[in-house]
């Protein structure tokens, strides 16, 4: 158990904690929330005795091994398999004592560490150290690479590999999704639903709270309030309590009508095909949504340029990639032909690698064409934001500065009221940017990029480093944009309220993607799948080439007979499957009917049963899921088995 006691903390001349209460129990998957700032760090520090509280109490049960993310990984010349592997500090002792005990020729003490290494579960650790790493986007070839070999968001993920592998009753993770890709992140999904211990998450992504959380510590005005279900359940309970509280009804009542208006909007625009769908479903939610939100700091819009071209920009059979000093190239994407529309908006999905950045800066001109053409119109406007964007600040300037570099004969009133918008307001505009946070930084770099009124946006991961409250900023005023957009991101959120379609990155083409972000998941979890299959004939085929050759038309049969056998197992699992889903699809449509009555939410004498519905809600969906990734499972053993007796036979 974790126990915060009437905590109070202050670091410098900022209050964090003002007589704060928390109590978490073993095995709660709680996502930490809150502002820039607001002291969700210091939560961390706390727990890990690196802080006291100067006042109250912090209790934890003892025994717990506790596993936290350094911030900062040193780049050591170490194979990153065997850094991740040093995280296991117990493993490591026994095998130093071992090596020093065969030294020595004692056989009975290296029996008795062998049986200590394998109680450890030790001589499986490379596998499962490999596991972490490729299932974080390595490659396997990069394993025995050192770790100075690699940039700093991949070492970053190389220490969250080390610190998943470390083993932990208490897992606390600070912006673990800050420096991966889409692939990568719903990797780390599925394994954190799975782990078994408590885990204390800090994340500004809305979706991965939701997949991963069964409770949110939300920080709120220097106390800490628990809320029981995922961030959506957060979002919506809170929401009921602002509007009840809320002074400002008519301002609720305005914004609430703007909410409207973009629903309206892509109303008239959705068609059968399920992305427009999705997108609409998660239009109609934005309404609650800009409740919880209605205490946001930033609201701002993005003006698109008064002229455009149709079309926008065009590539012509072009070969996107990288040239050497040599002049030796190296071809990302191939035969590229695609020609950009006024109001366009389209997600970038793709495996890590694939070349989704590069498009981006091809899009740009940053990056010249190794083949074919690049046409842009007559009245192209781009605003690009990288990943790397924050670097090109000017550090020893100011956010006022830098806007009025942009536009000298700008009034300041003008510079300053755009600036608010995101966040810089009163004196914010004139401080130093070398002093500003990742998130600030980010936010400015995204003010500049709105304010030279581009007719095509090009982003490149925007979300990373801004918190909950810039991102949903951020969805609303994409989402209301005029212009042409091309995200790449993870953040499943922000794609799901602001593109229209999605165009797949993969096996050097670019071509559009025929489904949403749960086809997407399906697509890659089934070219994973086909990979190790092939890795997996590969392997045969080299075994069945170094055996010697044997014809045995008897035992093939016999097996084809026992692989046929195989399927009716199978076939009842998957059968059995796919009626507990529309047991629990039927349950979860009467639920939702339920939540949809609004005296639920109005009636003060059913705040109970709306409660229990809430969790049932959660329930139900939590245990959908789970089916849902059953019946996949035993679809593709089901295919699996019946090519293997088709072959067999």
């Amino acid at each position: 158990m974790i126990a915060l006691r009437q905590v109070s903390l202050q670091r410098g001349t900022q209050r964090l904690f003002e007589e704060a209460d928390l109590t978490l129990h073993a095995g709660h998957k709680a996502g930490i929330v809150g502002p820039n700032g607001a002291g969700k760090s210091s939560l961390f520090g706390l727990l890990l005795g690196q802080l006291a509280p100067d006042a109250g109490q912090v209790e934890m049960s003892g025994g717990q091994r506790i596993a936290h993310m350094a911030q900062e990984v040193e780049a050591l010349e170490r194979p990153i398999v065997d850094y991740v592997l040093d995280g296991d500090h117990e493993l490591r002792r026994a095998e130093a004592a071992l090596a020093m005990a065969r030294e020595h020729d004692d056989a009975h003490r290296e029996a008795e560490l062998h049986g200590t290494i394998e109680a450890l579960d030790g001589y499986s650790a490379p596998a499962r150290a490999a596991q972490l790493l490729v299932g974080l986007g390595f490659a396997q070839a990069d394993l025995e690479r050192p770790l100075a070999d690699f940039s700093g968001g991949w070492r970053m993920r190389v220490n969250l590999a080390r610190t998943l592998f470390m083993p932990s009753d208490l897992l606390l993770l600070d912006e673990p999704t800050n420096h991966l890709d889409l692939d990568a992140l719903l990797w780390l999904e599925q394994w954190l639903v799975r782990y078994p211990g408590t885990l204390l998450l800090i994340s500004h992504d809305r979706d991965f709270l939701d997949a991963v959380c069964d409770h949110i510590v939300h920080f709120d005005r220097q106390r800490l309030v628990l809320y029981r279900g995922n961030y959506s359940t957060f979002e919506r309970t809170r929401a009921e309590k602002l509007a009840l509280q809320q002074a400002e009804a008519a301002k609720q009542q305005a914004r609430r009508e703007e909410i409207e208006r973009f629903v309206a909007r892509f109303r008239a625009k959705a068609t059968k095909a399920r992305q427009a769908q999705s997108r609409l479903k998660m239009l109609e939610r934005m309404g609650d949504i800009a409740v919880a939100h209605a205490d946001s700091p930033f609201h701002f819009i993005l003006p698109a340029a008064d002229k455009t071209s149709h079309p926008l920009l065009v590539l012509d059979e072009a070969r996107l990639g990288y040239r050497d000093a040599a002049g030796q190239e190296s071809v990302q994407l191939d035969k590229v032909r695609l020609t950009l529309l006024p109001g366009q908006r389209i997600g970038l999905l793709g495996p890590n690698g694939a070349g989704k950045s590069t498009l981006i800066k091809s899009l740009t001109g940053e990056l010249p064409l190794l083949a074919g053409k690049r046409v842009p119109g007559e009245h192209l406007a781009i605003g690009y934001f990288a990943q790397h964007q924050l670097e090109g600040l000017d550090l020893s300037s100011t956010p006022f500065m830098h806007v009025q570099r942009l536009s000298p004969k700008a009034s300041e009133q003008a510079i300053r009221n755009f600036l608010g918008g995101f966040g810089f307001q009163g004196d914010d505009a004139f401080a130093r940017v070398g002093s500003f946070s990742g998130g600030e930084k980010a936010r400015l770099a995204l003010a500049l990029v709105a304010w030279q009124k581009p007719n095509l946006l090009l982003l490149d991961e925007p979300t990373n480093h801004l918190d909950l409250e810039m991102r949903e900023a951020l969805t609303e005023a994409l989402a209301s944009f005029e212009g042409t957009v091309i995200i790449v991101s993870h953040d499943r959120h922000l794609l799901r309220a602001t593109v229209d379609e999605f165009w797949r990155v993969a096996d050097h083409r670019v071509e559009p993607f025929d489904g949403d972000l749960e086809d997407y998941r399906a697509w890659l979890k089934a070219r994973l799948e086909g990979e190790r299959r092939e890795a997996r004939n590969d392997k045969v085929e080299r075994q069945a080439e170094s055996a010697e050759p044997k014809e045995d038309r008897k035992a093939a049969r016999r097996a084809a007979a026992e692989l046929r056998e195989q399927l009716r197992p199978l076939k009842r699992e998957r059968d059995r499957t796919e009626k507990a889903m529309e047991k629990v699809q039927a349950e979860l449509a009467t639920v939702e009917e339920a939540l949809g009555e609004a005296e639920l939410y109005t009636d003060a004498s059913r705040k109970e049963e709306l409660t229990e519905t809430l969790a049932r809600q959660g329930q139900l969906k939590s245990r959908l899921d789970d089916l849902e990734a059953e019946w996949l499972a035993a679809e593709e053993a089901l295919e699996s088995a019946e090519r293997q007796a088709a072959s067999a036979g």
